[in-house]
């Protein structure tokens, strides 16, 4: 869910303030087991899975990094 205003005015007031990159290392971590995953389908033989597979979770976190 996206930041309401008021924080990220907050954090303009306050310099000390550290930024916090949202999902960085989880959407790495994800985006390899996704990936990782499908390509033992594919290896396996399941090529059409795997392929949607991929598509599909590239869509998924596409929509979580934008925030939506």
């Amino acid at each position: 869910m996206a930041e309401d205003d008021f924080r990220r005015w907050e954090r303009e007031l306050d310099p000390g303030a550290p930024e916090k990159a949202p999902g960085g290392r989880g959407l790495v971590v994800a985006a390899a087991a996704t990936a990782a995953g499908c390509a033992l389908l594919i290896a396996l033989g399941d090529v059409r899975l795997g392929a949607v597979g991929l598509g599909l979770s590239s869509v998924i976190l596409l929509l979580w990094r934008i925030g939506f």
